[in-house]
């Protein structure tokens, strides 16, 4: 059996990606080829104003969200002048939004 403090550490992780604007944020930095249902391509770099588009949240709520990803390890940051770049922090990010995705789709 998995340890208690394992067990809290991964509800912690999954209750942070739960949230709806937090996996739609995940989902964008997937990259466009994930939602065609393309298979091992690399996760996309993407700025606030991007994902501000594609999710359609405020700026001030996408910032936060971003925050709070970012405070768990899911995402990674890159500044270039005055933007900044988010990220996904690695593959197993990539791995569980596939893995849930493709447990919803099944019928």
């Amino acid at each position: 059996m998995i340890d208690e403090i394992t067990l809290a550490k991964m509800a912690d992780m999954l209750s942070i990606a739960s949230d709806q604007t937090r996996l739609k944020i995940l989902v964008c930095l997937l990259g466009d080829d994930f939602a065609e249902g393309e298979k091992n391509h690399k996760p996309i770099e993407r700025n606030v104003s991007d994902i501000v588009a594609l999710t359609g949240a405020s700026q001030s709520l996408v910032s936060h969200q971003l925050k709070i990803l970012k405070d768990a390890e899911l995402v990674e940051s890159r500044r270039d002048g005055r933007q900044i770049f988010y990220s996904l922090s690695d593959r197993h990010v990539y791995d569980l939004v596939e893995v849930v995705l493709e447990h919803v789709s099944e019928e």
